[in-house]
């Protein structure tokens, strides 16, 4: 009986390697990781995005003075929170690490990583090496001159309207989404992209919309998107830690629709400088009137559902009253930008909320009234 069972599992251990042989590398990837993580820049190739001329955050006076009501603390626990992080008036006001995360680890953005894209296009427009939010995407790459997608233009990509092509599944290993995080080749799969529909008529949120617009950014500046944001974004706004931005290959592209990975402090100055518009040290780094269309609402998308909760890669959450952009990752990582308090919040973690309210995961909203709670 012993024998036959070490047999049977000796047959089945060699059908499942058969199987992984046989499966597209990014399938075999996905079925070794499991789950993407936010320690993936590990697995992957990474272009750096290097900071110079740091410019530390100040502590306030009443820095870490305040606790978090056991309600709000029990949803960071619960959701393995990495960091959470409050800056108030430029000075940091409350800042947490857990896990054995501190100030100096780096995290996986995931697609807030998007609205670091979304900046970069503001900035490109502004240089004059985009013309304008209704350049088409055609005259940038030529895969895109034919079958319906001439029409495209950079404002479809920006508001994910762009009636492309493509099932967002993260949790399937055979999907296109699963192929863009794992695969090798980002430039093949935006090059064979079709159409599903007609642009500017439908918001769907889509990874690949935020690959083409980096796309487009590396063609329009002649850079690597790692390299222009060093030049034109972390450099400006005194990041102190080298970030880096994974690859699909040795010396490929960008993961654009995810994986900056930085730390949360540096993460904050992201939406510091939307806080700003647009502005560090007096300086514009992206122009005021971009970063005002950006962060409001797509409302003119086409459609029969009005979009109240996304502008150009930035998520909307209409809290009390209050507009408050956002940029989100799908295991949590979010920069809120609070208006109203001049303060800018920073989430990092492994997992968010299944539960959504509207077009909001739950924790967000916790977050945010955690947030408010501290800065009363």
């Amino acid at each position: 009986m012993i024998k036959k069972t070490l047999r049977i599992c000796l047959f089945l251990i060699i059908f499942l390697g058969i199987i992984y042989i046989l499966l597209p590398k990014h399938a075999q990837r996905a079925f070794l990781y499991l789950t993407a993580n936010i320690d993936d820049y590990e697995i992957f190739e990474n272009r750096t995005v290097a900071a110079s001329n740091p410019e530390p955050w100040k502590k306030a006076r009443e820095y870490n003075k305040y606790e978090l009501g056991d309600i709000y603390q029990e949803t960071l626990d619960r959701y393995e929170t990495t960091a959470f992080l409050i800056i108030k008036d430029t000075a940091i006001l409350f800042e947490k690490y857990y896990l054995g995360y501190s100030e100096e680890d780096i995290s996986n953005s995931f697609s807030a990583a998007k609205s670091i894209i979304g900046l970069l296009v503001g900035v490109a427009i502004q240089e004059g090496k985009i013309e304008s939010v209704f350049q088409p995407v055609a005259d940038f790459l030529p895969s895109f001159e034919k079958e319906g997608k001439e029409k495209i233009v950079i404002r479809d990509l920006l508001t994910m309207s762009s009636g492309l092509e493509w099932k967002e599944a993260y949790m399937n290993p055979f999907s296109v989404t699963t192929e863009a995080y794992y695969g090798s080749d980002l430039k093949s799969m935006v090059e064979n992209l079709r159409m599903d529909g007609k642009p500017a008529e439908e918001f769907s949120y889509q990874s690949i919309n935020t690959q083409v617009l980096a796309e487009v950014l590396e063609i329009a500046t002649g850079q690597s998107v790692s390299d222009y944001a060093t030049n034109r974004l972390w450099r400006k706004i005194g990041a102190e830690t080298d970030a880096l931005w994974s690859l699909d290959k040795s010396g490929g592209m960008e993961k654009a629709f995810c994986c900056f990975n930085a730390t949360a402090r540096d993460f904050a100055r992201i939406g510091q400088l939307v806080l700003n518009k647009g502005q560090w040290n007096g300086k514009h780094v992206v122009p005021a009137d971009y970063i005002e269309v950006a962060t409001s609402p797509a409302t003119f998308i086409g459609s029969d559902k009005k979009v109240d909760h996304y502008g150009y890669q930035w998520w909307i959450l209409d809290w009390n009253g209050k507009q408050i952009p956002y940029a989100r990752g799908i295991l949590g990582q979010y920069i809120f930008v609070l208006r109203d308090k001049n303060a800018v919040v920073v989430r990092l973690g492994k997992q968010r909320d299944k539960i959504y309210q509207g077009q909001h995961p739950q924790d967000v909203l916790n977050y945010v009234e955690a947030a408010y709670a501290l800065l009363k």
